[in-house]
Formats: structure tokens, C-alpha cells, sequence
């Protein structure tokens, strides 16, 4: 007859090396409800393997931007007997990659001969801080993660194009904003008309959660499929408007693109420089203003079509 195994026990600094968190974090958990009391032994507390795989699973959720309040929730539930199974399903769900792109590594020496063959450590400290490239720590020659090879692939084609690093940026921190809207957007419309049945109760029972997990699945590529087919149709309209425009020959001719000085507000430079920074006023600005002109020209050309197709003369 072989011998039980007697499950491990822990010291409070033990449970600490083996979670990774520290042992005023446990304490803290504990306080808080999260984290169940130890077993007294004597004048020592044990603690055991459910103790650290509670530990582990609270690090998961916070890795995946869950507050310490909500994970109580969670966790309450799972206590109560109803289940964190599907929840923990739902949770890998939403926070798995929305994209089928895969991450890349690229060198400094790299990076360098793709964008000119000049070191620039501005653009460099610009594109981490866009998350477009990520320090790799402990390499000999210096190294970055690529989250997105496509977007470096379409930033270098266009700084080849003659489009200067500060636009390209500029354009991006727009962009981003614009498909922020967009996503938030999207969200909001799925949560009201799809997933309001499982949002009823907080958290939801692990049969709704499971259920909303396969839903996001099915649900996934709609977002992106849909803002292709409306951006194809968008650039399909609008780029024929603009060659038309520039092909007319009453068109007006472009004037000279060189920089010319506006004066604005004391109180608007401050609020755009807090907002986002010394170095990025200029960009901000021109950025705000390009969006503005091209807000009316989609305003001239919607005003147009329904007069009769013709395209707007802009001066």
C-alpha cells in the first residue's frame, strides 16, 4: 500500500518566493477578504497550495487590468459556488490577441537602415512611447520588440515616400484616436444589443460567462471586417473626389507649402503643451487642423453630392 502524500505547507516568506508577491502583499490580501486565513499552528500560520493558487490567480487578473475590487467579486463568487471557470474563459477571451499578426524583433542597426540610415533618438523614443517598439532589456546590441510589423512596415514605406518621422507620428497618435472611437464605439453597441442578457448580473454566473465567451469568438474579426469594407468604400470615394479636383483645370494651383506663423492663444499653447507635451505641441496643432479641413471637406462633398455630384472647388 503506498503512502499518501501529505500536500506542502508554507511559511508566510515561502508563499511569497513561490508566488512572487511579497509578504506585506499577502497580508494586504488577506485584510482585504481576498486571500483565505492561514491555518494556526501553535505560534506559526500555515498556508498551502490553495493559498498560493489563489495568489496566482489574483496576479492574472491584475495582469489583466482587473481592479482589486473586482477581483474580490470574482472570487466571492467562485467561494459561493458558483463557478469562475467560464469567467476565467470570458477574461482569456477578451484579453486574447484581436489580431493573427505576430510580434517581431528588429536591431538598432536594423531600425536604422530601414528609416534613412541615421540615427535619430527621438524618433526611436517616440515610437516606444507609441508602443510601437519595445526595449529588448538584457541583449548585448540593442534590440526591440515589433508588436506590429505591418505598422513599422507602413511607416517606413512612407518616410521612404518623403513623408518626414514627425508626421508619420503625428498621423498615428490621430489615427489612434480616431479607431479608440471607433472600438469604444463598437462596444457599446454590442454590449446594448448582444451581451446586456450576461451583463445582468456582476459577476455573471459561469454559464452566462461561458456562453459570452463563445460569443466574442464568433464576434471577433466583425469589428475589423467592417471597418475595411467602410474605409475601402471611403477611399474609394473620396480619393476619386480629390483626383478629380486636382485634375480639373480650374482648379485652383497649390500654393507653396512653406511654414507660415498664426498666432493662438496663450491659454490654448498651455492646454495642448499639458496635454501632450513641449515636443509634440506643433504636431498636435497641425494635426488638429488638418482633421478640422478635412471634416469640412467631407461636410462639402456629402453637401455636394446631394446638389448633384459635383465636386467642391476649394480655395
Amino acid at each position: 500500500m503506498s503512502e499518501q502524500s501529505v500536500p506542502p505547507e508554507y511559511r508566510i516568506e515561502d508563499l511569497a518566493h513561490r508566488s512572487g508577491a511579497t509578504v506585506r502583499t499577502i497580508r494586504a490580501y488577506q485584510d482585504r477578504g481576498l486571500l483565505p486565513r492561514p491555518e494556526r499552528r501553535g505560534r506559526s500560520n500555515v498556508y498551502g497550495e490553495t493559498h498560493l493558487a489563489r495568489l496566482r490567480q489574483i496576479a492574472d487578473l491584475l495582469d489583466r487590468g482587473y481592479t482589486l475590487a473586482s477581483i474580490k467579486e470574482l472570487l466571492e463568487a467562485w467561494d459561493a459556488g458558483r463557478g469562475l471557470g467560464g469567467v476565467l474563459g470570458l477574461v482569456a477571451e477578451v484579453d486574447g490577441p484581436w489580431t493573427d499578426e505576430e510580434a517581431d524583433r528588429i536591431s538598432r542597426a536594423e531600425l536604422d537602415a530601414r528609416f534613412g540610415g541615421e540615427p535619430d533618438e527621438d524618433a526611436v523614443q517616440e515610437a516606444i512611447e507609441l508602443g510601437v517598439l519595445e526595449r529588448v532589456t538584457g541583449r548585448e546590441n540593442e534590440e526591440y520588440l515589433v508588436p506590429s510589423p505591418q505598422e513599422l512596415a507602413v511607416a517606413a514605406e512612407l518616410y521612404a515616400a518623403g513623408v518626414p518621422l514627425g508626421a508619420i507620428t503625428g498621423h498615428l497618435r490621430e489615427l489612434r484616436g480616431q479607431v479608440e472611437h471607433i472600438a469604444a464605439r463598437f462596444l457599446e453597441f454590442t454590449s446594448e444589443h448582444v451581451f446586456a442578457r450576461y451583463l445582468e448580473h456582476r459577476p455573471p454566473t459561469d454559464a452566462d460567462a461561458t456562453e459570452a465567451a463563445t460569443l466574442v469568438r464568433r464576434l471577433r474579426p466583425l469589428a475589423q471586417q467592417t471597418v475595411d469594407a467602410e474605409l475601402a468604400r471611403a477611399m474609394r470615394l473620396f480619393a476619386t473626389a480629390h483626383l478629380q479636383f486636382h485634375l480639373s483645370p480650374d482648379a485652383p494651383v497649390p500654393g507653396g507649402r512653406e511654414p507660415r506663423a498664426v498666432t493662438l492663444p496663450a491659454e490654448t499653447i498651455r492646454a495642448v503643451r499639458e496635454l501632450v507635451g513641449e515636443r509634440n505641441v506643433s504636431a498636435f496643432i497641425t494635426a488638429a487642423a488638418e482633421r478640422e479641413v478635412q471634416t469640412r471637406t467631407l461636410d462639402a462633398l456629402t453637401s455636394s453630392r446631394a446638389k448633384g455630384n459635383e465636386i467642391p472647388q476649394m480655395d
